[in-house]
């Protein structure tokens, strides 16, 4: 996708996701989900502590189905060096919040970080604005199932 042809909607869309998927993660950190607990310790979120504290409430939401369908996939380091796409590895995930998880993280390393070109559907504006409609929605989600609201809006 070329800058020219990204519309107004779809920057709107990628600001906002990026703008929920950093609140989510300061509730995160706020609500004591770090990756370390020792004084000092730079303040990182842990979203494997997510996981493994809310993995058994979790229910699909419609949003988080919705991300599991279209699969965002992760870039890799192909054949002579040649950037290349394969599917996110959830193999390991033993709960469907674990790999939700993982997508939300893929779609945000993919519109921050990845090639926009390639990609199974980068080039395809309407799928990547589905893709961050439903990331939005199922942060929300998961905001509400574990009670971060109030750190996620800032609601004090």
């Amino acid at each position: 996708m070329q800058f020219e042809t990204v519309s107004g909607s779809l920057t709107q869309k990628a600001f906002e996701f990026f703008f929920w998927f950093s609140r989510f993660e300061a509730a995160l950190k706020e609500s004591g989900f770090l990756k370390s607990d020792v004084e000092g310790a730079v303040a990182e979120p842990s979203w494997e502590k997510f996981v493994h504290a809310y993995a058994a409430k979790y229910t699909p939401t419609e949003s988080g189905k919705k991300l599991l369908e279209l699969a965002p996939e992760r870039q890799i380091v192909g054949v002579g060096k040649k950037l290349a796409w394969r599917p996110v590895d959830t193999g390991n995930c033993r709960t469907e919040l674990c790999k939700v998880v993982r997508m939300l993280k893929t779609l945000r390393n993919n519109v921050f970080h990845g090639g926009k070109s390639g990609g199974a559907g980068w080039d395809q504006p309407d799928r990547t604005e589905t893709l961050l409609d439903n990331g939005i929605s199922e942060l929300q989600e998961l905001a509400v199932l574990a009670g971060l609201e109030g750190d996620l809006w800032q609601k004090y």
